[in-house]
């Protein structure tokens, strides 16, 4: 908690030196999780976001998304998500609104990079401008937190284990939470 709190201060200091105006952070951020239909990282066919305050769940939201592109077997038997379950939602251009007015300038947590660089590329491909969350890898605090995630054992499974933290892996609402709790 300590981590955070010291690295959401940094973030503040630095948008107040800009002049953006940073908010309360430190006690306020979403944790996001996307699963995707095929290995491109724009395949968005599932979001699953969380918000936290002072450390506590207070909302959470999951949207199927119909990525318009293929399912690959194996993404399918990783996360269960089929094309009949995506079919009629809306896509990543529709979603990303909702999800855009939700996290507005608060910070945007996710485990890893794939997360950002999948919602980046799902902007691109939409021909959407790319958000300017405030991201935080949660994967990055665990590997400058606790020694033995210095080099491996930062996946989220592993950290969900060791701080146990019970969720179903591969769920995008289910990994938002996990990576939120981790912190």
């Amino acid at each position: 908690q300590q981590q955070l709190a010291d690295y959401l201060s940094e973030i503040d200091q630095r948008e107040a030196a800009s002049g953006r105006d940073a908010g309360a952070a430190s006690d306020h951020f979403f944790a996001l999780d996307v699963e995707t239909a095929n290995a491109a990282y724009d395949s968005i066919c599932q979001i699953g976001l969380v918000e936290f305050r002072d450390g506590v769940e207070v909302g959470c939201e999951s949207w199927l998304i119909d990525p318009d592109d293929d399912f690959d077997d194996y993404n399918i038997e990783i996360h269960g998500i089929t094309p009949a379950m995506v079919r009629g939602k809306p896509t990543f251009d529709v979603a990303a609104r909702d999800l855009i007015f939700r996290v507005g300038g608060s910070v945007l947590v996710s485990h890893t990079h794939f997360d950002r660089t999948a919602i980046g590329q799902a902007c691109a491909r939409y021909m959407l401008p790319v958000p300017e969350f405030r991201w935080l890898d949660s994967a990055r605090v665990a590997r400058r937190t606790w020694d033995h995630c210095r080099n491996a054992g930062y996946g989220l499974k592993d950290l969900a284990q060791f701080l146990a933290i019970e969720f179903r892996h591969h769920d995008a609402l289910e990994d938002a939470r996990a990576a939120g709790l981790v912190l």
